[in-house]
């Protein structure tokens, strides 16, 4: 575990493994998931020779979460500060669900001056389902766009737990370290962030991204149609996708195996400079 100091004074916490002058990968976990959710990743890529780096952003795993209520921008401006204080370039961004928004947050803000590709791990660019878009959060649109996430993340009751096996759920339960008891109430300052996160629209940001992405999801995914990640990869000549059959909303913890294969043919590819 290492300490970094963000712009704004609050303590984060990275995990870092592998060999330090390999090419850097840089993992960043969704809503309320802790860096150590991308267990079953960070050996095999320390293995291939890569500098692993695993992000808890602020109020997640061991880093503060710092003043206010902070949103997407702040936690995009944590990639920016991470990134900045290692001095890394040619980097591949990871995120998986918001995990993936804040690198859009941290693009949009940022630019793509260090980074080398991106891979986004079943995370809609847009949440809200419109006419032009619908492969939104299930059952999330204008009508409900202020209440949905009020309380928490609704169940759509698309793929229910039970449907995924025992062997999943451990993973799962194991990886996101959910408490005896189930997952606690979310605090103000969460459910601040997941209503900025399911409100945003980065289809913007994706279509103008002049590095190449690769969108990975689930074809069990929970909360929305697998055929996110085509539309998506449709905004960008860069971009191309890939659907996990028999898997959910978490593939790196759900469907580990396959998924380092993706991720690591992924970062065997030559990229145009």
């Amino acid at each position: 575990m290492v300490d970094l100091i963000a712009s704004d004074g609050t303590r984060l916490n990275y995990l870092e493994y592998g060999d330090p002058g390999g090419r850097p990968v840089v993992l960043i976990a969704g809503f309320t998931a802790p860096a150590t959710s991308w267990r079953y990743q960070v050996k095999p890529l320390a293995r291939a020779g890569y500098r692993v780096l695993a992000l808890d952003r602020r109020g997640h795993g061991r880093s503060e979460p710092g003043d206010g209520e902070p949103g997407m921008e702040r936690h995009g401006g944590d990639i920016r500060d991470l990134l900045d204080a290692l001095d890394l370039t040619d980097v591949t961004l990871v995120g998986q669900s918001m995990g993936g928004d804040a690198i859009w947050a941290f693009v949009a803000e940022h630019g793509t001056a260090r980074l080398r590709d991106v891979v986004i791990v079943d995370q809609t660019p847009c949440m809200l389902n419109t006419d032009d878009w619908p492969h939104g959060f299930y059952d999330y649109d204008a009508g409900n766009r202020d209440t949905l996430f009020a309380t928490g993340i609704p169940d759509p009751g698309r793929f229910p737990a039970k449907s995924k096996g025992l062997v999943r759920i451990a993973r799962l339960l194991t990886s996101l370290e959910v408490p005896r008891g189930g997952a606690p109430a979310f605090s103000d300052a969460q459910l601040a962030l997941l209503n900025d996160h399911a409100k945003r629209d980065w289809r913007p940001v994706v279509a103008e991204c002049d590095v190449p992405v690769l969108f990975v999801a689930g074809a069990e995914s929970e909360f929305w149609p697998a055929e996110h990640a085509a539309a998506a990869a449709a905004l960008n000549p860069l971009a191309d996708s890939i659907v996990i059959p028999r898997d959910g909303h978490a593939a790196n913890i759900e469907q580990p195996l396959l998924f380092n294969r993706i991720l690591l043919d992924r970062l065997q590819r030559e990229v145009a400079v």
